[in-house]
C-alpha cells in the first residue's frame, strides 16, 4: 500500500513538472515567436493573436473540456484522470508564467529549442501514463486502434491542420516551417524519453550448431533463446532457428561467437524498436 502511495505521488510530481516545463517552452521560445505547437495549444496561440486579453492556457482548458467528455469512457479513467492533471497544470502554468521575459534570440533557435523542450516535457508526462490533453489524447485514441505506430508519430500526423492554419493566421510560410521544426525535433524528444536510445536487436540464426551456439550466448551473452521451427526450400529439410533479442552493445560480440562456433552460420538481424522482460525494459500496459 505504501509502495502504490510512493508511486502515485511520485507520478503526480513528474506529471507536474513535466506540464512545468511545457509551458516554459511555449512562454520562452514559442508563442512570442509566433511558432505554433500543434494540437489545441497551437490553435489556442492563434486565436490569442487575434484575442491578446484572453490567456493561452485559459483557452485551452475551454476547447479540451469536449473533448475529455467525449473520451472518458473510451480510453480508461486512470488515464484520463493523469490526463486532466496534465493538461490542468500545463494550462494553468502557461497563464501563471506568462510573466517570464521570452529568451532573445533567431526564430530558427528558438523553433529549436522549444521544440526539444517542449518533447522533453511531453515525454517526462508520456511517461506516467498522462498527457496535456488536445492532440494528445487523440493521439492515445488513435494508438488504441494502430498500436504500431508510435506517440510522436500520431502527434506529428495530428498537428498537420494547426501547421497550415498557422501559416494562414501569420501570413508567413516560415512562421510554419518553423513549426514543422519545432514540432519534429518534439517528437523525436518524445519518443527518446519514451523509448530511449539503446533500441534493442533481434538475431535470427541458422546453423548446423544450434546447441552449441546457445550455450555460447547464455554463457557469454547471459542471454536467452527460442528455438523456431523451419524447413529449407530447396532440400525440405527441418531445422531449428535460433531467435535472440540483445543490446546493441552486445551485437559485436554475438558475431563474434557465432563466427567462432560455425563459420558458415546464417544470420539475420533486425532492429527492435521496444524489447519488454527481463534483460530490458519492464513490461508495462498503457491504460
Amino acid at each position: 500500500m505504501k509502495y502504490k502511495l510512493r508511486t502515485t505521488v511520485l507520478q503526480v510530481f513528474l506529471t507536474l513538472l513535466g506540464s512545468s516545463v511545457y509551458a516554459l517552452a511555449v512562454n520562452l521560445f514559442m508563442a512570442p515567436n509566433n511558432i505554433v505547437t500543434g494540437g489545441l495549444t497551437g490553435l489556442a496561440i492563434l486565436i490569442h493573436h487575434y484575442l491578446p486579453r484572453v490567456g493561452i492556457g485559459l483557452m485551452v482548458i475551454a476547447m479540451n473540456v469536449p473533448l475529455f467528455a467525449f473520451s472518458w469512457r473510451v480510453v480508461g479513467s486512470r488515464f484520463m484522470l493523469f490526463s486532466l492533471l496534465g493538461m490542468g497544470a500545463a494550462s494553468v502554468f502557461i497563464d501563471l508564467l506568462s510573466w517570464v521575459r521570452p529568451v532573445q534570440t533567431e526564430p530558427l533557435m528558438a523553433a529549436m529549442a522549444g521544440g526539444l523542450m517542449m518533447g522533453a516535457g511531453l515525454g517526462l508526462v508520456f511517461r506516467q501514463g498522462a498527457s496535456t490533453g488536445g492532440s494528445d489524447v487523440v493521439a492515445r485514441l488513435i494508438r488504441r486502434r494502430l498500436p504500431h505506430l508510435r506517440m510522436g508519430v500520431i502527434v506529428l500526423m495530428v498537428d498537420a491542420v494547426v501547421i497550415a492554419a498557422s501559416m494562414l493566421v501569420f501570413r508567413s510560410v516560415n512562421a510554419g516551417l518553423y513549426a514543422i521544426l519545432a514540432i519534429y525535433l518534439s517528437s523525436r524528444a518524445i519518443d527518446l524519453l519514451l523509448y530511449g536510445t539503446d533500441v534493442g536487436r533481434v538475431v535470427y540464426i541458422i546453423s548446423d550448431r544450434n546447441d552449441e551456439i546457445t550455450e555460447a550466448i547464455g554463457h557469454t551473452l547471459r542471454r536467452g533463446v527460442t528455438y523456431l521451427s523451419g524447413a529449407g526450400s530447396y532440400t525440405g529439410e527441418a531445422r531449428k532457428i535460433i531467435l535472440c533479442a540483445i543490446k546493441r552493445q552486445q551485437l559485436p560480440a554475438l558475431k563474434k561467437l557465432v563466427k567462432e562456433v560455425d563459420p558458415r552460420a546464417f544470420i539475420i538481424l533486425t532492429v527492435a524498436h521496444e524489447v519488454l522482460g527481463e534483460g530490458f525494459d519492464e513490461l508495462t500496459v498503457e491504460s
